[in-house]
């Protein structure tokens, strides 16, 4: 279950169509207090390599819940969550009462000049416009301050999403050459599509063009494993912008066709667990005058 809104080395989103990326981005607020519940935020150990020293003020750069934000309140003097969803903003107020939550976007950062050590973006920067955010960052931020971009989500090449493609793939592969049952199986594999994230995805790299006043960025991957249950695989696929913006009843049957699939080719039901590995890719550059 990858998620088309996160982390993925296929088609980037700048493909899609102008409209629908609007509506995707604005897609999440829709189930605010579901993303907060099962979208799994990066490990703290990321913010060990984009932070490591303690500094005076960070912005999360379209903070969400607060699934980054929450790890920044030990790591500086004063936490900055920027967001322009009005309902996720208020779940990260709410969650995070140890930062200033404010609305804004990348391409407009409600801040004063040089007045912050470092500005981070989770799962977010693809959704903005990436030459005028970068120099609405580079008017925010010291000299010398870090921006950071990273891409969290189910690895592709950890176990359990193998195995799970391995399965669908050849499930697919028998229904075709099976006599099939119509409808039924056009539908089943439709789901089984989404639920792949066979939509497009970004691509997990922060890129530095000509004249940006940042240099060329390091790069880190992370990756860790969290055990999971079949509720929460199914909250977790609730949080992607792709299944968000569907039509209701297509939704619903692709939950119902991953909780069948769970339970009936990877034996995951009830409080059974499986771990999913997770991967950030993780991007840190500095600001120069």
């Amino acid at each position: 279950m990858t998620d088309p809104s996160s982390a993925s080395p296929l088609s980037p989103l700048s493909d899609l169509a102008a409209e629908e990326k609007a509506l995707r981005s604005g897609s999440f607020g829709q189930v605010a207090s579901h993303y907060e519940r099962f979208r799994p935020g990066p490990t703290p150990a990321v913010v060990d390599w984009l932070l490591p020293t303690h500094v005076g003020t960070v912005v999360d750069l379209g903070a969400g819940t607060g699934a980054l934000t929450r790890l920044l309140v030990d790591r500086a003097d004063q936490v900055v969550g920027v967001e322009p969803d009005d309902r996720m903003r208020s779940v990260l107020a709410d969650q995070v009462p140890g930062a200033r939550a404010v609305k804004g976007r990348g391409e407009s950062i409600p801040l004063p000049d040089n007045s912050a050590d470092a500005v981070l973006a989770s799962a977010s920067w693809h959704w903005m416009e990436p030459v005028a955010t970068l120099h609405e960052v580079a008017r925010v931020l010291v000299p010398g301050g870090i921006l950071g971009a990273l891409w969290t989500g189910p690895d592709p090449d950890g176990p359990f999403l193998v195995q799970a493609q391995a399965l669908l793939a050849q499930r697919s592969s028998g229904a075709q050459d099976g006599p099939g049952t119509g409808d039924a199986d056009d539908r089943s594999d439709e789901y089984a599509g989404f639920i792949l994230g066979d939509a497009a995805r970004p691509g997990s790299t922060l890129q530095i063009p000509p004249g940006a006043p940042f240099d060329q960025p390091e790069h880190e991957a992370f990756t860790w494993d969290i055990a999971l249950n079949a509720d929460e695989l199914i909250g977790l696929l609730g949080t992607m912008s792709s299944i968000i913006t569907l039509p209701e009843d297509t939704r619903n049957g692709v939950f119902d066709e991953a909780r069948r699939l769970l339970r009936e080719f990877l034996h995951v039901e009830g409080q059974v667990t499986v771990d999913v590995r997770f991967l950030s890719d993780v991007w840190r550059s500095r600001r120069h005058d």
